[in-house]
């Protein structure tokens, strides 16, 4: 059977089959030369780097676009468009940007684009909004300055604009895309199809859901090119038992996303090679604790989640034990807390989940909270964002019917779920999600972006759809904000994440494994944020 029929077979859709057309099954692995091909089971979603702050189209764009400051490959910070930055007083920063970087279209880089573009990353339609909590101003000094005012001490804002990745003015506004199309509203631009940045790769070609196509940029202010490519093929294969396939027979070079199932084979074949380890990413659940009644839900008038005791038999029913060892093949690692080790802030002796509970148990729990029968209510899933997402889900669905939470599952592709559940529409009762702090490996991003109140105006807690709200944890996480004393600001940590915990205002489920997969002649650099950079790719 030719791997044409068997991909047929597998997928049996025509965006599958354009994604890997006959071109690459029908060159051997040793004539293609430096081109590089890849998958993952979903799509980059936009070519607009502020559109969702979301780790696999921020680690795509970062091949075409760049920050001012960006992480090595041991993930510390280091000069990118800026060669210089720090801060003239408590609230004012400065960014001094790197002389002679010109865009993919052969126009200069300078403080224009880099003030614009930060606006921009900071106004209508960006998902890039909670790094942005404490701006007051940004300005341009020089033609290579820009100057950063903050409203209160802000220590981490190099750290964080390491995911702002930097536009040109002139193209967004010749092409009429000054301001974001929000993924939410299913908003589309010029930039969401197409792009201009600095960055070691140009885009060459975009079919959405199949194919992206990048090409090296020869004019590169870096000139320590450390890939050897001549072409980049990135490819949506959504089955797994293909996308292996096409790895193992050579048609690609590399899957970003390993089904944990098939590890071990690829591990053992003589042609492939595992990359593992721990990822900064904790997948967990979250509830609509918000709304008075749920949106769906068999409960009418009421919403079981705002009571703890709810929360709670839900929490401890959930087997993070038997995920790990059923669903995630021992590629997990169970959490109680929402940030992983590794991360500042991380607090190894809070990070104790509680005990089981035996069915009798959680139902009295319920029925103490006035659900004796339990009740019926739907969980949102992605299909295609993190590893064996729907497994799980579908596990969970089983754990909980034992103590009588009938849960309807809905999973959808990451493009349709994304935009269904997170703010402003937060279309949902009770949904998965996952959170890797990359932007400054502190715990902080996962307190301002995840659990403080959810607040257009200050701009905290865009990605808690479930808009949890707790007043003595948004006074603590201010405070941490701004609090340099290292030992004080530690105290305060432990006792924001007391808070959260204490409340069940989340079910952290694990940490999980950061996997790849690649022919034995590709060299490249795994992170432990997940972030692919095709600039360490080599083919032997």
């Amino acid at each position: 059977m030719t791997f044409e029929t068997r991909r047929l077979i597998l997928a049996g859709g025509a965006a599958l089959a354009l994604a890997l057309a006959a071109p690459i099954a029908s060159a051997p692995a040793e004539a293609q030369g430096k081109t590089f091909r890849w998958a993952n089971d979903g799509d980059v979603n936009s070519m607009d780097p502020y559109s969702r702050n979301e780790t696999f189209l921020l680690a795509f764009l970062q091949n075409i676009y760049e920050p001012l400051a960006r992480r090595d490959k041991n993930l510390k910070l280091e000069p990118a468009l800026a060669v210089k930055w720090g801060q003239t007083s408590p609230t004012t920063w400065f960014f001094d940007l790197r002389q002679g970087v010109k865009f993919h279209d052969g126009t200069p880089l300078t403080a224009d684009d880099v003030v614009f573009s930060l606006n921009r990353a900071n106004g209508k339609g960006s998902n890039m909004l909670g790094y942005f909590a404490t701006v007051k101003a940004i300005r341009k000094v020089s033609d290579f300055r820009v100057e950063v005012d903050t409203n209160v001490p802000d220590p981490l804002l190099a750290s964080k604009w390491a995911q702002i990745f930097i536009m040109s003015k002139a193209w967004a506004e010749k092409n009429k895309a000054e301001t974001v199309g929000d993924l939410t509203k299913n908003e589309e631009n010029f930039a969401t199809r197409n792009a201009m940045g600095t960055g070691p790769f140009k885009l060459k070609s975009r079919e959405p859901d199949v194919k992206t196509v990048l090409e090296p940029n020869k004019d590169w202010w870096d000139k320590k090119v450390e890939h050897n490519l001549t072409e980049v093929v990135f490819s949506r294969i959504a089955n797994a038992a293909t996308r292996v396939a096409a790895l193992r027979s050579g048609e690609i070079d590399m899957v970003y996303t390993v089904p944990p199932q098939d590890t071990d084979t690829l591990a053992k074949d003589p042609n492939t090679k595992i990359l593992q380890g721990p990822e900064t990413r904790v997948v967990y659940l979250g509830f609509d604790v918000f709304r008075d009644e749920l949106l769906y839900s068999s409960v009418k008038g009421k919403n079981p989640f705002k009571d703890k005791r709810v929360r709670e038999a839900i929490y401890r029913s959930i087997d993070v034990d038997a995920i790990k060892r059923t669903v995630m093949r021992g590629q997990s690692f169970p959490t109680a807390l929402m940030v992983a080790p590794g991360i500042n802030g991380y607090t190894k002796e809070l990070d104790k989940r509680p005990a089981l509970l035996k069915p009798e148990q959680a139902k009295k729990m319920l029925a103490d909270a006035g659900y004796p029968q339990g009740f019926e209510v739907t969980l949102d899933c992605p299909t295609d964002r993190y590893v064996n997402d729907e497994k799980i889900c579908q596990a969970i669905v089983g754990m909980l019917a034992r103590i009588g939470v009938k849960i309807n599952l809905r999973a959808q592709t990451r493009l349709k779920y994304f935009a269904q559940i997170l703010l402003p529409k937060a279309d949902m009762s009770f949904y998965m999600l996952g959170w890797s702090p990359a932007a400054t490996y502190d715990v902080h991003d996962v307190f301002i972006n995840l659990i403080q109140t959810s607040n257009a105006a200050t701009k905290k807690g865009q990605f808690n759809p479930g808009r949890y709200s707790n007043p003595k944890f948004d006074e603590l996480a201010d405070k941490i904000q701004v609090e340099t004393d290292t030992a004080k600001r530690n105290a305060m940590i432990a006792e924001a994440t007391k808070i959260y915990t204490g409340d069940f205002g989340y079910i952290p489920l694990h940490q999980q494994a950061v996997i790849w997969a690649a022919r034995k002649n590709v060299d490249l650099v795994q992170t432990a944020d997940n972030s692919f950079q095709i600039r360490w790719v080599k083919i032997k």
